[in-house]
């Protein structure tokens, strides 16, 4: 089968999209596969440009400011689209995109008007999981717990450093609580604030990457993560960092965090976090694969922190240890999450 792979992507997770999308690249083509890879940005990668990226790792770069960001987005998105054609087409798109509008159904909806099939979820659901505050409401309607939060939006004419507005927010959700980014993935711009005067400094950073701030209730507890392939969960998982929380040093830097596949709790826990995930999986209309990642309480109480449409591939990701944990290799993952982008595209479902 021919796949294109694209990756890379102008948001502030680049650098693990390539990681990912790399490795995605060198799974499939051990299975056979002709593969092409794409970087949104420098166009088809030629195989010694691969393998200098290989080499380099995931590191951390900093994200254009917002301005370059929408003009850098705005041309290399359609750009890598019609590159699509000089690859000699594609039987089917792998997103190794993560973040930005590789994850937030934009390059989907683009896509979709090439009637190529493409893995993970449609523009819709897309959109949909990208926005952590609707995101939240769904949970709710869907009876699946998420901690407590408020929406800061930039334009509103509002000081959001003003004391009586800090301290209305510290008093309704507590302290600590966290700061962070509505539209971006792997804690990027995310605080953990633990003293109210700490409040705007976090806030500010948070709305460096994005418009829109969530403010949300900490919820201390277990980390817990559930893939979902298809339309089963896969082995439940817990993260144990080196930080106070799963941070991006502690995502992408190997020994800054213990990954435990399966996790340590009982089969009750266990099926009531599966059942939470897909309950999750289903109010936001997600198809393909994803990751929903939890906290657990000390009384057993399991709060959905978000979902993530197009999670890492990297070697220290969570959907691929969770699928090996399950007996399947990466390789083969690959694999069945192309298949899964096939039947849903054919039918028309792009949600």
């Amino acid at each position: 089968m021919r796949i294109v792979v694209l990756m890379g992507g102008t948001s502030s997770e680049r650098d693990v999209s390539l990681a990912s999308g790399l490795r995605i690249a060198a799974a499939l083509r051990t299975k056979g596969h002709d593969v092409v890879a794409v970087d949104t940005v420098r166009g088809t990668l030629a195989p010694a440009e691969e393998q200098a990226l290989l080499a380099g790792g995931v590191m951390r770069t900093l994200p254009p400011d917002r301005t370059q960001l929408a003009l850098l987005s705005a041309t290399t998105l359609p750009s890598a689209v019609r590159e699509l054609q000089n690859t000699g087409g594609a039987e089917v798109v792998f997103l190794a995109l993560h973040g930005g509008q590789g994850e937030d159904g934009t390059v989907q909806a683009l896509l979709d008007l090439t009637r190529v099939p493409y893995t993970g979820s449609g523009h819709l659901a897309s959109a949909l999981a990208m926005d952590k505050d609707l995101s939240k409401r769904l949970f709710r309607d869907a009876g699946v717990l998420t901690p407590d939060w408020q929406m800061l939006r930039a334009g509103d004419g509002v000081d959001w450093s003003a004391a009586p507005f800090l301290s209305a927010a510290a008093q309704s959700l507590g302290i600590p609580l966290i700061v962070k980014p509505s539209k971006e993935g792997s804690t990027v711009g995310l605080s953990l604030v633990k003293n109210e005067v700490d409040l705007p400094a976090a806030i500010q950073e948070a709305f460096r990457h994005d418009t829109e701030v969530m403010l949300e209730r900490f919820i201390p507890g277990r980390e817990l993560t559930v893939g979902v392939l298809g339309d089963q969960p896969l082995p439940v998982g817990e993260i144990i960092p080196k930080h106070e929380l799963y941070d991006y040093e502690c995502k992408y830097t190997p020994g800054m965090a213990v990954e435990v596949f399966p996790a340590a709790i009982s089969d009750a826990e266990r099926l009531k976090v599966q059942d939470a995930a897909l309950r999750a999986f289903r109010a936001l209309k997600l198809t393909g694969y994803a990751r929903i990642d939890f906290r657990m309480t000390a009384g057993g109480e399991f709060h959905c922190l978000e979902a993530n449409t197009l999670p890492g591939m990297t070697e220290l990701s969570l959907i691929p240890q969770a699928a090996a944990a399950a007996g399947i290799s990466f390789p083969e993952l690959c694999e069945r999450i192309v298949a899964l982008s096939m039947p849903q595209h054919a039918t028309g479902v792009s949600g």
